[in-house]
């Protein structure tokens, strides 16, 4: 009886994420798509657990098992919110299937580079939607046009340059050929380049 109670309190937990989720989305204003549907989750869960503590129906759960619950919420929330809008969102994967519906289903293999370049980072806005997230967790600041990397910024890049030397795949299959280049996609960068700037 109580695991019937528990899955239907989840599927209410879902219900309110959904219409918080869908109020967010239509009626404010989302900074960055994966903290908005982050907040979202969160509400839920909140007015999920206040339905449990005061509705007569789940008196039968011990503090400990509606604690549980809230846990579940969260890690259930953070999983819907970065494998469904925020993937949908970012995903050059979905963005070739849809570059593809749009074309009529075919395109040119060796024409892909130009309508990455040419035609996701215009359509897409994904240089101005990659600062926008970087300046609202603070990784990045912009001063007189030039962006600056902070002191989280450049822990966060460490951390992701470590992992990707380290913990990255070093035979991983890229048209039919293995290789560990992605663990190290900056060793056939230019070296000198006229783009950086420093702080005034």
């Amino acid at each position: 009886m109580k695991l019937l109670k528990a899955l239907i309190a989840s599927g209410l937990f879902l219900v309110i994420f959904a219409l918080v989720y869908f109020c967010h989305i239509y009626f404010f204003t989302v900074d960055v798509v994966f903290y908005g549907a982050l907040l979202d989750a969160a509400i839920a869960a909140v007015m999920s657990a206040a339905i449990l503590l005061v509705a007569p129906w789940f008196k039968s759960f011990s503090g400990f098992e509606k604690c549980q619950l809230l846990i579940i919420w969260a890690l259930l929330g953070y999983a819907i919110a970065i494998s469904g809008p925020t993937v949908i969102d970012r995903s050059l994967s979905f963005y070739l299937l849809e570059k593809l519906q749009q074309r009529g289903g075919g395109i040119q293999q060796n024409r892909f580079a130009e309508i990455f370049t040419g035609e996701y980072m215009r359509e897409h806005r994904l240089v101005d939607i990659r600062l926008t997230e970087q300046l609202q967790s603070g990784t990045i600041e912009i001063v007189n046009g030039c962006v600056l990397l902070t002191s989280k910024g450049a822990k966060l890049a460490s951390f992701g340059r470590f992992f990707r030397t380290y913990l990255l795949p070093k035979k991983r299959l890229l048209m039919g050929q293995y290789t560990d280049q992605l663990t190290d996609p900056f060793r056939a960068s230019e070296s000198a380049v006229d783009y950086t700037c420093s702080a005034p």
